[in-house]
């Protein structure tokens, strides 16, 4: 049951809001803080989905809200792709500093930052192709939609670009029904065996867009085989491997990129979400000599926006002057382990993966089938509870807290998580 001034605001959002959009079930925000979101009628709830992997450094973040605020004193936006600024400055050179690459393409959003590494490959190689994966999630514009793969729904009366995609190493699922490590990668073996003898020719391949993990595809952590395979056929190909680190990127994993974890490194990387600190920005980042195109080859109105670059930068230091990534590797260790003890209690947990505090708990039926509608009933069941939390690929519940939650605010989540799990048997 929701109270009246929820049910009234999602009247008037019904009314006026693009149908689009997606709502597992129906919380009303009011506002939040740490880790703890409060609704509109002043209910609070353990949140397990830092508003879609967004708020890492966890919400009323001191820090960050007196660097946005200084600066709105100052100015709000500056039209930064035709005059110059130092905030914006200052935040590259911090990512740069982090990341070890060079230059960066600020912008809004996950999916802008794909585009824009999109278009830096094509401009760079020459080449009009892209290889992506079955599963995989960049965004929703058309370019970055090209890449994805998730739902039909997605992609349904939407022109493509021209990418092929592959199977992802989905070892709990695996697509060719094989048994790592006795595969040999044969998923990632794939593209030279079968896609490059068959569909495209690698020398019309201008990059491979990958997920360190996959995040809306059902939050898969391949092995490290898996990336480093795709290295060597890029490097081999002289094709540009692009690691969409969007989701799995702010040390979430607990290093900065999730692709370190593999010790692989990327062309271009496309980050958002997390290192914002909830103000919309992106960053595609690459060498100097990758992202070397022309004035008037890519830009933007709002890349550069001066709130964004002082919230970007404030959160960087916070994440780092609050070692997140540490806490991010213990309390995933530690979350990991109660959800294995969960899984040999409850046949309906099929699968338990993660790296870090991004962390997915795949439902099965007794055959092994996805259990799409049971998942979908214990996330509802969660929300009524006091927990937030949201569904991934099949049938699979992700389990991405803020960095800054407390060990007795994970097991209070888990409680009623288990308490949700239990109403759907």
């Amino acid at each position: 049951m929701i109270g009246p001034r929820a049910e009234e605001i999602i009247e008037r959002d019904e009314r006026v809001i693009s149908p689009s959009l997606t709502r597992s079930y129906p919380l009303v925000i009011d506002r939040a803080e740490g880790s703890k979101i409060i609704d509109i009628e002043g209910k609070e709830y353990i949140d397990f989905a830092s508003s879609v992997s967004v708020m890492n450094i966890g919400y009323s973040c001191k820090k960050v809200m007196r660097a946005v605020c200084d600066q709105m004193r100052k100015m709000v936006h500056c039209g930064f792709s035709d005059f110059y600024a130092e905030a914006p400055v200052v935040l590259s050179e911090k990512l740069c500093k982090m990341t070890g690459y060079e230059r960066v393409f600020l912008s809004n959003s996950g999916t802008e930052a794909v585009e824009a590494a999109m278009k830096l490959a094509y401009w760079y190689t020459k080449r009009g192709s892209l290889i992506s994966f079955y599963q995989s999630f960049h965004g929703r514009t058309l370019g970055s939609l090209s890449l994805t793969c998730s739902k039909m729904r997605h992609k349904e009366n939407f022109p493509s670009l021209r990418v092929v995609h592959a199977h992802y190493a989905y070892c709990y699922r695996c697509p060719l029904g094989l048994k790592y490590p006795d595969c040999g990668i044969s998923c990632a073996g794939e593209i030279e065996n079968l896609i490059f003898k068959r569909e495209l020719s690698p020398r019309d391949v201008a990059a491979i867009f990958v997920e360190p993990i996959l995040g809306e595809g059902g939050f898969v952590v391949p092995p490290k085989e898996f990336h480093e395979e795709l290295r060597r056929i890029c490097s081999d190909h002289d094709i540009l491997l692009v690691a969409d680190e969007i989701q799995s990127g702010g040390f979430r994993t607990g290093k900065f990129m999730a692709l370190e974890n593999y010790d692989v490194r990327a062309d271009i990387v496309c980050m958002s979400k997390s290192i914002g600190g909830g103000i919309p920005l992106g960053a595609t980042l690459a060498s100097r000599e990758i992202m070397s195109w022309p004035k008037g080859a890519h830009a933007n109105t709002f890349g550069g926006n001066l709130l964004a670059a002082a919230g970007g930068l404030a959160t960087l230091e916070y994440m780092e002057e609050h070692k997140l990534g540490e806490k991010a590797k213990k309390k995933g260790e530690y979350m990991l382990k109660k959800l294995e003890a969960l899984k040999e209690e409850y046949s309906l947990i099929g699968d338990v993966r993660g790296m870090g505090l991004m962390i997915g708990v795949e439902l099965v039926e007794k055959d092994k089938a996805p259990a799409v509608e049971k998942r979908d009933k214990i996330v509802v069941e969660s929300f009524q509870r006091g927990l937030v939390l949201l569904p991934a690929g099949d049938s699979t519940i992700r389990f991405v807290p803020p960095l800054i939650i407390t060990r007795d605010e994970i097991d209070l989540g888990l409680e009623r998580f288990e308490e949700a799990l239990k109403s759907a048997l």
